[in-house]
């Protein structure tokens, strides 16, 4: 998956280009990627029933 990313003031700024809809930030380039996988397995696990299990897996 790819991140679109840009640095504000403070800021990094990234999106998702996959999923635009999915957008956060954070003020180091790492604090920025944690926090769109977050926002990512919210928005995937928003859609999971209620007992659910995660597994990471490297592509």
């Amino acid at each position: 998956m790819n991140m679109v990313y840009w640095k504000r003031e403070r800021f990094r700024i990234g999106k998702l280009l996959d999923h635009s809809e999915i957008m956060t930030q954070g003020e180091t380039l790492e604090e920025l990627e944690e926090n769109i996988k977050d926002a990512y397995l919210l928005m995937i696990v928003d859609e999971a029933p209620e007992k659910y299990e995660i597994k990471e897996i490297i592509i």
